[in-house]
């Protein structure tokens, strides 16, 4: 029962990323989503700081069950162009989440006993890192050549050249997605570190 706050918050923010992923903003460079899904590693932080990385990879693996259960469901809402989730976008989602979120779990379990900060903010910026590069090749990389050509029609969009952040050179256009998004992750990362202290803080002070 300890857990299960940590992993109704891993549930949440799971699906509402799924959800909000689909509404885009400045340009089409970033979606909603950007901004709640960074927060999944907040989540396991403090399931790894207050119980120990065993709990914070249960957690994980909740989150990892609603994240393809998401992934289901939106295989079969089609829309106007194909299905609302793409058959790459959702290997490529679920892949990029154990992978990122068990790093995380290792790291941080590594750099536990340094000061309060370093153990959070360190293997969410490493795990961060490996999320985005994971997610974006899976699902976008025209390198990535095994879902079939059915699968890479349905991605085709974010193959196509288009100035790098808007105002730089040439560049397939899910390169642009994939660094912006990656800023907004770190960005969250350094903010994600007040809530941490605090909400650790409480859970401490909380009798087991």
């Amino acid at each position: 029962m300890r857990l299960l706050p940590g992993i109704i918050a891993m549930a949440l923010i799971v699906v509402a990323s799924n959800i909000l992923v689909q509404f885009l903003i400045l340009d089409g460079l970033l979606t909603w989503g950007a901004f709640t899904y960074p927060l999944a590693f907040l989540v396991t932080d403090i399931m790894n700081r207050v119980y120990g990385p065993s709990a914070a990879r249960r957690v994980v693996l909740a989150g990892f069950v609603t994240g393809i259960i998401c992934s289901l469901i939106g295989t079969q809402i089609m829309l106007e162009f194909g299905p609302a989730v793409a058959l790459r976008v959702a290997v490529g989602s679920a892949t990029a989440f154990l992978v990122a979120q068990l790093l995380d779990v290792a790291v941080f379990a590594r750099l536990r006993d340094g000061a309060w900060w370093k153990a959070p903010l360190v293997s969410t910026l490493i795990s961060s890192t490996i999320d985005t590069a994971l997610f974006f090749t899976i699902a976008f990389s025209a390198s990535v050549t095994i879902f079939g050509a059915n699968a890479d029609a349905a991605i085709s969009w974010a193959q196509d050249p288009a100035p790098f952040l808007l105002i730089g050179p040439m560049a397939p256009l899910w390169v642009t997605l994939a660094v912006a998004d990656w800023a907004v992750k770190l960005g969250i990362a350094l903010v994600a570190l007040i809530p941490f202290r605090l909400i650790v803080g409480q859970l401490a002070q909380k009798p087991a």
